[in-house]
């Protein structure tokens, strides 16, 4: 065997590793699991849904309300297939970084959810704080300039669904559900879009 035939088949292999390192990055990605949490002082490497359940017990406890924002990329099976899995992930590793500046409080929390997204589980913040933090962390992504040139608007943009909830024993994982629909709703609805799910009662609502 010839040493140019010896540096082709290592190289052939190398790349079959990378390929299966991918595939198995992809399986641990799959659905709402942590990948990361933001900043060392939400470092705290629980699964998502112990986050939620301990966001739940929070509030219940403070008998103030919880908010669940889910948040992702555009377009992002379009931007993935025309800028490849390093650059969603330097994309998805930039907006990690804005939303993790605008966390300032303990007990709030954001996780990577499945491949293309976020979730912020915002104990005792009212719904309206909420939603102006969804829309100061669209503004902000929009203003580190990431291209999208799969998408209408030529940049990254989320779109987001929050849900807001005034937990009661025991833990009801509908909220996170909830959250989810709605971002796949304001996702329909176009770029860069929210939408809401407000779970409180009238009195809730009026008491909040």
């Amino acid at each position: 065997m010839s040493m140019t035939e010896t540096v082709q088949g290592d190289r052939f292999w190398q790349r079959v590793r990378a390929l299966l390192g991918r595939q198995a990055d992809n399986r641990r990605n799959d659905g709402a699991t942590v990948l990361r949490a933001l900043g060392k002082r939400h470092a705290t490497g629980r699964p998502l849904e112990e986050e939620l359940q301990n966001g739940w017990l929070i509030a219940s406890e403070r008998n103030v309300s919880l908010c669940v924002l889910a948040m992702e990329i555009d377009c992002f099976d379009e931007y993935l297939a025309a800028y490849g899995r390093d650059a969603a992930e330097d994309c998805l590793e930039q907006i990690d970084h804005v939303i993790g500046s605008m966390l300032k409080r303990d007990d709030d929390r954001c996780l990577r959810l499945g491949q293309s997204g976020f979730l912020l589980i915002l104990p005792d913040m009212p719904v309206l704080m909420a939603r102006d933090l969804a829309a100061r962390i669209s503004t902000a992504v929009r203003r580190a300039g990431l291209v999208n040139k799969e998408s209408h608007a030529g940049a990254v943009t989320l779109g987001a669904g929050l849900a807001v909830v005034n937990p009661e024993p025991p833990y009801d994982r509908s909220v996170f559900d909830l959250a989810k629909q709605a971002l796949r709703k304001a996702q329909r609805r176009g770029l860069g879009r929210l939408d809401i799910a407000d779970l409180r009662g009238e009195k809730q609502k009026v008491a909040a």
